[in-house]
């Protein structure tokens, strides 16, 4: 690819995913197609769509002012997809739905995506922008996940905001082999964490990076310690 011939918009995205995503070690290239294939202009507030693929958190303002959610930095949202580990036969529950466009990048990657927004304003917001871009196999439900969701268990499942331990549900909502990824820890100091169920009652733990995102609403603190 020449980059010096492509239009402004795939020029942006060029350099999003060559000086923010790759040096934030996103090496996998199926992860590199989905941000290629997954529009993300398309999924910012209109009125900041000029930051699209700018390397900040972008502020999901609600109508009635009560939101205070974001969409992450790029090099978060594609270092998180790639540390799920998808496969094509994935089936993936994401908390915290957005703007819908995690949601979009673990659907590309995946088979079937559940994603909860306990927001109801935010679920429209990422539910027309899913829709608006054909989006299909991702399922969007609107509620409170801090004791976990449903009774289904999945491949691999994303929190898309910190919490100060790791809830227990989740661990118990991963099929054997399944990963859970998520950032523990409170301001300033916080780590993703890849946690792999590897049997009925077992479970690998791995630090991944260090990052700092806002916390995700609904969450409790377990007793769970590493």
């Amino acid at each position: 690819m020449n980059a010096n011939t492509l239009p402004d918009i795939e020029q942006a995205r060029f350099n999003m995913v060559e000086q923010q995503i790759r040096p934030w070690n996103v090496l996998d290239e199926n992860v590199l197609e989905a941000l290629s294939a997954v529009p993300r202009e398309l999924y910012v507030p209109a009125s900041m769509r000029t930051l699209a693929f700018a390397d900040i958190e972008i502020p999901l303002e609600s109508k009635k002012g009560t939101s205070c959610a974001t969409m992450l930095s790029p090099k978060v949202e594609a270092r998180l997809a790639q540390e799920l580990q998808l496969t094509a036969k994935d089936c993936v529950l994401e908390i915290g739905t957005g703007s819908g466009y995690q949601a979009a990048l673990l659907a590309h990657l995946s088979r079937q995506v559940t994603s909860v927004e306990i927001d109801p304003e935010l679920a429209a917001f990422g539910k027309a922008n899913l829709e608006r871009n054909y989006v299909t196999n991702v399922q969007l439900e609107t509620g409170d996940a801090r004791n976990g969701w449903g009774s289904t268990e999945y491949d691999a499942i994303l929190l898309t905001g910190s919490t100060p331990t790791v809830p227990d549900p989740f661990k118990y909502q991963l099929r054997i082999g399944g990963r859970l990824v998520v950032v523990v820890g409170q301001a300033p100091v916080m780590t993703a964490y890849r946690i792999t169920r590897t049997s009925a009652a077992g479970f690998d733990v791995e630090p991944l990076f260090d990052t700092l995102i806002k916390p995700l609403r609904g969450i409790t603190v377990s007793r769970f310690k590493f």
